[in-house]
């Protein structure tokens, strides 16, 4: 413990704000990623009863918006239901409306990740600034090269400990951004399923449960790829 309070009085104090800024970091990443991924596996569970609605069923996709009203894709068969749109664009117009409604929604608290990527390095180079700086002094009083070089590289550990939570907030930036791709890949493929079931006549022999237009046989092969 003695050790700990020394290193965190050599950086100014600074190294006592990288376990609470790694806290901060764990708390919002976990968060993120219970909620992304409960988002992904709906909308993969939603789209895939909604290819089942047989075109022009009204009765079917009120069903399926009722038992799916608390996700971003039931809110956006909701939106289909609720728009009076007489033609594809007017629909597509609707439905894009949601959609850029719901992105803040998906990207809620990754700028704290982001925050965290800039500024834990930083203030582990601060706070090895303020160290170095005292060790220097202590030459400057005491012409001791020793405890110098002891002093430098204990204010080194406050870089470290900066890296560190760096390393591991942009990894969870990198990943979030690539669900949270992958979540508008799957609002504009339920956005094209929809915009077929309102204003398409279907499949020529009468199927349901494969992709009706080139659109929605695009927006599918791009979902997969993410």
């Amino acid at each position: 413990m003695n050790e700990i309070v020394r290193l965190v009085l050599l950086t100014g104090g600074l190294l006592a704000v990288m376990p609470l800024l790694l806290l901060i970091t764990l708390v919002v990443a976990f968060e993120r990623l219970y909620l992304l991924k409960k988002t992904i596996n709906a909308g993969s569970r939603i789209h895939a009863k909604l290819r089942q609605v047989g075109y022009g069923n009204v009765e079917g996709l009120r069903e399926l918006a009722e038992a799916n009203s608390k996700t971003l894709q039931g809110h956006l068969i909701v939106t289909a239901l609720a728009s009076r749109g007489e033609t594809m664009d007017e629909l597509d117009n609707h439905l894009e409306e949601e959609i850029m409604d719901s992105m803040p929604r998906i990207n809620r608290g990754l700028w704290i990740l982001d925050t965290s990527v800039t500024i834990a390095p930083l203030l582990g180079l601060f706070g090895t600034i303020i160290g170095m700086i005292q060790a220097f002094n202590v030459l400057s009083a005491h012409g001791g090269p020793a405890k110098v070089t002891g002093g430098i590289a204990d204010a080194l550990v406050s870089t470290g400990a900066g890296l560190l939570i760096a390393i591991i907030a942009v990894y969870f930036v990198n990943y979030f951004n690539a669900l949270s791709r992958r979540i508008i890949q799957q609002l504009e493929l339920i956005k094209v399923v929809l915009i077929n079931r309102f204003h398409t006549r279907g499949l020529a022999d009468g199927t349901v449960g494969a992709p009706s237009t080139m659109a929605e046989s695009r927006a599918a092969a791009e979902l997969a790829r993410v």
